[in-house]
This record gives structure tokens, C-alpha cells and sequence, in this order.
């Protein structure tokens, strides 16, 4: 019956994809892309992960994990399957599922729809499962050290390097995305810092009054999380209470700093385990949601499979549909930052080796399936209303009317009676220049949502999505914080042994600021841009997220084959070789290109040029300077990422190729096994 299912899964799932890719003559309808990628994740999972756990990683259940060898309360705790589950998924599922395929949009739908359902599955949940199972073979030592233990020093530390710069662009992108889906929204900030206290009550009742009630945690923080979102909107009606959750975007960055600060230094079951638990909750209810909605409305597609701005001439980012439409996507299909919470704070929480295809293959594919909901969300608005939202006031002009003309102007019909009557049914004041995707997703889940559940609470649904971005990537910019901590620690170990402790509490707190300030300087880059920070950072979000995949990737390949089995290396070489030849071309281009749309230095020296000829208006000269560094920094970083990437690269190749000739290598750094208690 099992290989019946399989079978039907295998043709309903190809005639969907078929549909999607040869559809062009009219609108294709919304459930052909549900139906072609849920059942190309139920084969993946099925079969292709559970082959992989059982001939190429050989999951041992009756294994004890670091998390109980270790358990000290703090780092280290044998957690519940589902809450380890929630924690992963509320953790990896970041930006990029969000606004990757948002923003890749303006290639129309069919390229990113493509990468997100094979990228996942051949790419993205290997990778995670992988590298959470090697890591938790390995003490739950961060992907920088084991690549240190198996690879060599040499290479080892240029991966540790890299990965740890990496990591501070991948969290800067984030707070970026979580400050403009805040920014003069009361509704949606007063939602998100109810979270904080409300997760604090949950890790208290779970840890110290109701130990083990799960069930009854849930029903009590989802109530809460509930409340939150429906007091949002009283607080939005309340002028008094408005004025008081009203922030620009500079205040909000502050404190997506200071909370990031808090996270990483708490122990991890009072605010980050909890927090990221409810979120899972409400990030699966909502994609539920969802799904059902799409079921009911089945809504077609209005985007193109492919606009006209494939050439690399379309206003949200610069670049060609190859390679850009891989880097943009991210985390939606394949992502770096997945393998640093795959060795960092999940291998040290799970409870038993046999579940990580359900935590790492499993949650990956679902972070997929919420890339297309996401993607569908952003498609079925009106091209213009699409455009309108996303392009920034630097490009289509801060007036109204100039704006709809330069729209209109590139075939997307718009109006400004349309933008105008469409802030208000969401109750907000202006939807023009709102780059950096999440408010587009936002209108475009209210639409899905008051279609089928009703229209005259738009408004509601609205908020109630920028809430649900909100929370979805702040449980991200906390356990990426947590994990820069961890890196970071063992880094400042090599220089001072104590700092090198990871529950040493001034070692927590000094390398916790560290991480904080580094993130924190690019996050207020990125909100000072007058173009919205998007074209500055999110093309070396994208670069920097698919070179730490790669990484992994090679750190994977290079165990694989030392634990003889090389003959599987397959599963991690063919998504490397993508992944580096993508990320090189990307990386190539946005360094020697002469468009000052596409290349960091040709941005710079254009700004620069500007600058001193005097035809930049007032404001933008105030912050011009600030920004041709950034511009040139974002360059002098891709170029050292490029590099690490191919060292380290190289540096497998030789180890792999030095074991399979025999040669010395440097020695396995797996735990001996321990028999787990916990299964008896």
C-alpha cells in the first residue's frame, strides 16, 4: 500500500509540475503549485530522506545525544520531540521563505516556484539533516569546529572565519526585514512585544510549575499569542495607545538589538525555546490556513511566468534569473544559516538521534511548502500593486502620481486611487515604497484570508500577517544570535581558554555584544538606505547565505567520504557543485559589473560621483557618504567569502582525495558511543 501511495503521489506530483511549466495561454490556478509541491515532499520525505538516515548517516535511536550526556539546564537539555521540532523549524524559518520568494517575483512565478520545490528537496533538507545528525554525532560542536576537527586547522579555521562573518550579514538582513514590517505600524509592534512576555510565562510554567504539561503551555501561550494580535488592534484604535507603539525604523532597530542581546545570553528554556515553540504554532496555523484557503478560493496567478525583467533590468534588485533568482529564494530551498542551527542550538537540546528526518529533512521541507505559500501570495496581487509596494522611492520617485506613471510605464497598470483605496481596506495610511517584501506578503495573505473568511476584516488580516512575518523571523534573529555566540566562544578559546566555555556566563556576555554589535552595525546601514536597505544587503544576504550552505556542504562530503562511504557522497556533492556555481557567478558579477544597479563598486564610485557634483538632494547627500563605504564593504566581503568558499572547497578535495588514496588524514572527531538511558 505504501509503494501504491508512492506511485500516486509520483504522477498526481508530475502533472502538477507539468501544469506550471508549460501552462502560458491563460492565469494557471494557485492549487496546481500546492498540489505539484506537497507531493514532492511526501516522496522526499518517504523515501529519499529515509533512505539517507539509514545507509548514508546510520540514525542510531538506542545513541544518547550530547543533550543528555551533557545536560547542565542551560545549553545542553533533552527536550521533548515536538518542542525540538518547534524550536528547528521556528528557528531556521526565517526571512528567506518569506521574502525570498516575494522578492523574486519580479521574475514572475515560475522560476522560483521550480528552485524552491527541487532546491528543498534534493538540497536544502539534506543538508539539514546532515549536518544536525554529524553534529550531534560531534557534541554538538558548531559547523566552524567540526569542519576545524575533520578538515584540518588550516582549512578549519577559514571556514570557522568565514562562517562567523556570514553569519552577522544573515542576522543584520533579518532585523532589517522585522524593523520595516514594524516600522509606524502600532498594530503589528505592540503584537510582537507582547510575545516576549508572554513566551517568558510559558518557559516558566514549563520549567518550573508545570513540568512536562506541553499540552497545556500550548493552549495557554497560543490563547495569549491570540489575544495579542485582537489587543493590537485596540491599541491601533486607542489614539493615546497608537502614539505609544508608533517608532520610526531607527528606534525599532534598537530594539531588535537589545532583544537579540537578551536571547542570547538567557537560558535557552526561559525565552528562546518557548518563544520559538508558540511561533511554530502559529507560523503552522497559519500556514494551514493558508493551504485551506488556497483549497477553497483556488485563486489564480496573476504575474507572468516570466516578465520582461528576467534580463536583469527589474527595479527590486539587479541581475539575471541565473543566477539571482537562486540567491534571491535563499532559505525558501536551500540555505547556510539552516546548517548553523543544525549544529548549534538543536544538537544540543535533542533528546534521541532517531528523530532528526523528522527535525531536520521534515522541517525543512515545511519551511519550503511556506516559500509557496509565500510565492502564491505575492503573485496573485495585480502586477502594478506588486511593484508599487516593493520598488523603493529611489527608483519610481516619492510622489504618488510619479510612481504610478513609472509602473504603468513598464507594463503593470496601476493607480493611485487603487494603492490608496487598498491602505485603507488594511488600514494603513500609505502602501507605496514598503520595500523589503514582507509588507507585500502581508497585503497579499490578507487577500487570500478575507476572501474566504471575509473581506470586511482586511484590516485584521492584514496585521495580523505582518504580526505572523514579524514573529516568524524574530525567532530566527534570537537562535542566529544565540549560534554567532557559540561560534564566537569558540573562537575567543583559542586566544583565552575560559572565554572558550560556552555557559561561562562573562564569556556569554562579552561574545553575546560582540555578535550583537556586529549584526547591529549592518542592520543600521540598511535602515539609514533611503532605497530601503534591500539592494544594499539582501543580494549579499542571498551570496553569503548560499556560500555557508555550500560550507556545509563540504564538510558533509568530506565526513561522508573519511567514514568510508563514499560511494554516498553523491547526496552532498551534487547540490555543492550548484551551490558553487551559482554563488561564484553571483559573486563575480555583483564585483566586476559596470551597472551600478548590479555591482557594489560601480554603486559606490556612481554615488561617489553624485556626491561630488552636487545633484544629490539634501538627505540623501547627508547619508551618501556612509553609504559608498557600505557599498565597498559589501564588496570587500563577498570577495573574502568567495575565497574562503574555495578554500575550504579545495581543502576537502584534498582530504577526500588524500583518504582514498590511503594517505594519513586527521582522525574522526565523533563521540565514542554512549547507550542512551533515555530510550530504556
Amino acid at each position: 500500500m505504501k509503494n501504491i501511495a508512492g506511485v500516486i503521489l509520483a504522477i498526481v506530483g508530475a502533472i502538477a509540475l507539468t501544469v506550471i511549466a508549460l501552462h502560458r495561454h491563460e492565469p494557471v490556478n494557485a492549487l496546481w503549485i500546492v498540489t505539484a509541491a506537497v507531493c514532492v515532499y511526501l516522496l522526499g520525505y518517504r523515501f529519499y530522506a529515509a533512505w539517507i538516515a539509514a545507509r548514508v548517516l546510520s540514525v542510531d535511536p538506542s545513541r544518547a545525544t550530547p543533550a543528555e550526556r551533557h545536560d547542565n539546564g542551560r545549553d545542553f537539555v533533552p527536550t521533548h520531540r515536538w518542542i525540538v521540532f518547534g524550536h528547528h523549524f521556528a528557528a531556521i524559518a526565517g526571512p528567506g521563505p518569506l521574502v525570498g520568494p516575494t522578492l523574486a517575483a519580479q521574475f514572475g512565478y515560475l522560476p522560483g516556484t521550480l528552485w524552491i520545490i527541487a532546491g528543498a528537496v534534493l538540497g536544502g533538507c539534506v543538508q539539514d539533516m546532515t549536518i544536525l545528525l554529524l553534529s550531534t554525532r560531534r557534541d554538538g560542536r558548531s559547523l566552524g569546529q567540526m569542519a576545524r576537527d575533520e578538515l584540518g586547522p588550516v582549512g578549519g579555521f577559514a571556514a570557522l572565519i568565514g562562517t562567523l562573518l556570514i553569519m552577522i550579514i544573515l542576522i543584520a538582513v533579518l532585523g532589517l526585514v522585522v524593523v520595516y514590517a514594524m516600522k509606524h505600524s502600532p498594530w503589528a509592534t505592540s503584537t510582537v512585544f507582547a510575545t516576549i512576555p508572554i513566551a517568558i510565562l510559558i518557559g516558566f510554567y514549563l520549567r518550573r510549575w508545570r513540568p512536562g504539561r506541553v499540552l497545556e503551555a500550548s493552549v495557554l501561550g497560543v490563547a495569549l499569542v491570540l489575544f495579542a494580535v485582537i489587543s493590537g488592534g485596540w491599541i491601533d484604535n486607542n489614539p493615546t495607545l497608537k502614539a505609544a507603539f508608533d517608532f520610526p525604523a531607527v528606534p525599532l532597530a534598537g530594539f531588535v538589538i537589545v532583544y537579540g542581546w537578551l536571547a542570547a545570553i538567557l537560558p535557552v528554556w526561559l525565552l528562546l525555546a518557548p518563544r520559538d515553540y508558540l511561533s511554530t504554532f502559529l507560523k503552522l496555523g497559519t500556514v494551514a490556513a493558508l493551504a485551506v484557503a488556497i483549497l477553497l478560493m483556488h485563486p489564480q496567478i496573476r504575474m507572468p511566468a516570466l516578465t520582461q525583467f528576467v534580463d536583469g533590468t527589474g527595479p527590486l534588485f539587479g541581475g539575471k534569473v541565473f543566477p539571482f533568482v537562486f540567491i534571491t529564494i535563499a532559505c525558501g530551498a536551500v540555505s547556510g544559516f539552516h546548517a548553523l542551527v543544525s549544529s548549534g542550538t538543536t544538537p544540543k537540546i535533542l533528546a534521541n538521534e532517531g528523530d532528526v528526518r523528522l527535525v531536520g529533512y521534515g522541517s525543512m521541507a515545511l519551511e519550503s511548502l511556506v516559500a509557496i505559500m509565500a510565492i502564491i501570495a505575492a503573485t496573485l496581487l495585480d502586477p502594478g500593486v506588486y511593484f508599487a509596494i516593493n520598488t523603493g522611492a529611489g527608483i519610481v520617485g516619492a510622489a504618488p502620481d510619479a510612481a504610478v506613471h513609472t509602473i504603468t510605464g513598464w507594463g503593470f497598470p496601476v493607480t493611485v486611487e487603487q494603492m490608496q483605496h487598498l491602505a485603507s481596506q488594511m488600514g494603513e495610511s500609505s502602501l507605496f515604497a514598503r520595500t523589503g517584501g514582507a509588507p507585500s506578503l502581508a497585503v497579499g495573505m490578507a487577500s487570500i484570508f478575507g476572501s474566504t473568511f471575509g473581506r470586511g476584516l482586511l484590516s485584521l488580516w492584514y496585521h495580523f500577517a505582518i504580526m505572523f512575518e514579524a514573529v516568524f523571523i524574530l525567532t530566527t534573529l534570537d537562535a542566529g544570535t544565540r549560534v554567532g555566540r557559540f561560534m564566537l566562544q569558540d573562537l575567543l578559546g583559542h586566544i583565552w581558554k575560559p572565554m572558550g566555555r560556552t555557559s561561562w556566563y562573562p564569556s556569554v556576555l562579552f561574545a553575546s555584544a560582540l555578535v550583537v554589535a556586529g549584526w547591529g552595525y549592518f542592520l543600521y546601514i540598511g535602515v539609514i538606505d533611503p532605497n530601503g536597505g534591500v539592494n544594499i544587503l539582501w543580494p549579499l544576504f542571498g551570496i553569503a547565505n548560499q556560500m555557508l550552505a555550500a560550507i556545509a556542504l563540504c564538510v558533509a562530503t568530506g565526513i561522508i567520504i573519511k567514514s568510508g562511504k563514499a560511494r554516498y557522497a553523491f547526496v552532498t556533492l551534487v547540490p555543492l557543485a550548484w551551490l558553487a556555481l551559482i554563488t561564484s557567478t553571483a559573486a563575480w558579477q555583483k564585483l566586476t559589473s559596470a551597472d551600478p544597479r548590479l555591482g557594489f563598486f560601480a554603486a559606490a564610485n556612481d554615488l561617489a560621483a553624485k556626491l561630488s557634483s552636487g545633484v544629490l538632494p539634501p538627505d540623501k547627500a547627508a547619508v551618501a557618504p556612509q553609504l559608498i563605504f557600505n557599498q565597498r564593504l559589501d564588496a570587500w566581503l563577498t570577495m573574502f567569502f568567495l575565497t574562503v568558499v574555495w578554500f575550504v572547497i579545495l581543502d576537502m578535495a584534498r582530504v577526500s582525495i588524500r583518504y582514498l588514496r590511503g594517505l594519513p588524514v586527521s582522525g574522526s572527531s565523533e563521540a565514542p558511543y554512549q547507550v542512551s538511558r533515555l530510550t530504556t
